[in-house]
């Protein structure tokens, strides 16, 4: 299982899992997207490069939603596939694959708005990593 769609009173939220925190940031961001649309149905016309920075893991998570949620909002560019270049503790590069958020094609879900520090979770636990981080919506 990649993810899991957490139900909380008021937001939503997304557990994620990976055998690295690459591969589960990049199934928290499958999931936020999950959560806006049937990412099925989007195509990979288009990649764009996203670069991220923090001080901390849970701020590099919550800057990295919310740099993929302020690239849907504003340009209208929604992932269907998230590749990892470069991570560390503090920095993220990523490519991201997908197009323009078609209201005619695209079924909308949630209207994500942000995601929060609200009981945020970036832990190893056993041999695999584990997120667990809440939206506004």
């Amino acid at each position: 299982m990649q993810y899991e769609v957490l139900d909380i009173s008021g937001d939503v939220g997304i557990k994620a899992y990976g055998a690295s925190r690459e591969e589960a940031f990049v199934n928290a961001g499958i999931g936020m997207y999950s959560l806006i649309t049937d990412i099925g149905n989007i195509n990979e016309r288009q990649e764009i490069g996203i670069e991220v920075k923090s001080d901390s893991i849970e701020g590099l998570l919550v800057s990295f939603l919310n740099e993929l949620i302020f690239r849907l909002d504003t340009y209208g560019f929604i992932g269907r596939k998230i590749e990892v270049g470069h991570f560390s503790d503090n920095l993220i590069k990523v490519n991201v694959y997908g197009e323009e958020f078609d209201i005619d094609r695209h079924e909308r879900r949630l209207l994500v708005k942000a995601a929060t520090y609200h009981n945020i979770r970036v832990e190893k636990t056993g041999d695999n990593w584990e997120i667990e981080v809440i939206f506004d919506i």
